[in-house]
Order: structure tokens, then sequence, then C-alpha cells
């Protein structure tokens, strides 16, 4: 069974995220900001996780960056599942440490892809 860290700060996109992934035989844990996100990928060790750029506190890219650095979490496939659909929100994406990118409104389809691709 795949461990996922899904992270959003809006409750609709979490237990959305939520059902497609536990539908799939996922164990899913939740965030709904980048440094609670932080904290749950040292203590969880999740497979991979998905996260929202758009967020208080903590953006996701800082979380990406963060987690890609630690040693305890730079080899978590990390997919960021957001609103920002330009190119350049995608380049930059990658060069935090991203390994996927979804952007809003997703299919079911698109997360199980990155799922398998990168889990």
């Amino acid at each position: 069974m795949k461990k996922v860290l899904v992270v959003d700060d809006s409750p609709a996109d979490l237990a959305n995220l939520r059902t497609i992934l536990t539908d799939v035989g996922c164990f899913v844990s939740t965030a709904s900001n980048g440094s609670e996100a932080v904290k749950k990928a040292k203590t969880d060790k999740p497979n991979i996780i998905f996260l929202d750029i758009v967020m208080p506190d903590m953006d996701g890219y800082e979380a990406c960056r963060l987690l890609s650095e630690e040693p305890s979490t730079k080899d978590i496939p990390i997919v960021f599942v957001t609103s920002k659909g330009q190119k350049a929100d995608r380049v930059w994406g990658q060069m935090q440490g991203a390994k996927g990118y979804v952007v809003k409104p997703y299919s079911a389809d698109q997360l199980i892809d990155q799922l398998k691709a990168l889990a």
C-alpha cells in the first residue's frame, strides 16, 4: 500500500484528493500548509507528496525546496497540484525539486498516472 501525503489549504480539494487516492488503495495523510507538510513528511515518510502551491504560512514552492534539501525527505517525489498553469510556474516548480505537475481542475486519471509513474 502506498503512503501518500496530500497538502492543500482548501478543505474541498483535500477531500477530493483523499477520495481519489484512497479509492485506488493508498493510505492518505493530509496537511493544510507547507510547514505542516514538511513536519508530516519527516514523520510519516510517504511514498509520494501531492502539494498545492498557493497556501498561507508557507507556500508549496518553499515546502518543496525544504523537502528536496532535507536528507530524510529528499528522495520522496513531489507532484504539484495547483491552479498555477503557466509554463513559467511549471519550470519554477521543477527548479524547486518537483517531479510532476498537475493543473486544477484535474481528473482522477491525471493523479493516478502521476502516482504510477513516481511512487
